[in-house]
């Protein structure tokens, strides 16, 4: 197993590693909508932290040589699924190619009070 961890991206604010790869996977863990230069939460609501979520992940996807077009299933946590409308229109701006397999759920809370968290699986075989 191999750690990825990159700069451009927010740094984990617990014990786990912002992805992983093992063999031809890769597993990243979920990216809340922090700004990675200062970790703070971004400023604005489900349409900004969305857009952020995004971004961070690509980051991380990128320090492993990957990017969106690999990505082959990704779970949403949502705190208001009445969001999911929003959320999904800023997804799909990421996957042009083929839509990765998917689960989208709504929680009791997300870490720092995020609004929206998205981990994904990537075949960077």
């Amino acid at each position: 197993m191999e750690r990825i961890e990159t700069t451009k991206a927010p740094a984990a604010i617990g014990p786990y590693s912002q992805a992983v790869r093992a063999g031809d996977y890769l597993f990243c863990s979920g990216q809340i909508p922090l700004l990675p230069d200062s970790g703070e939460m971004v400023a604005g609501g489900i349409s900004e932290q969305t857009r952020q979520v995004m971004d961070n992940l690509g980051e991380v996807l990128a320090a492993a040589g990957a990017d969106f077009s690999k990505v082959v299933k990704t779970t949403i946590y949502l705190s208001d699924l009445n969001d999911f409308a929003v959320v999904n229109d800023i997804y799909a701006e990421y996957f042009v190619s083929i839509a990765p397999a998917r689960a989208t759920v709504q929680v009791a809370a997300l870490p720092k009070g995020a609004l929206v968290e998205i981990d994904a699986v990537a075949f960077c075989g």
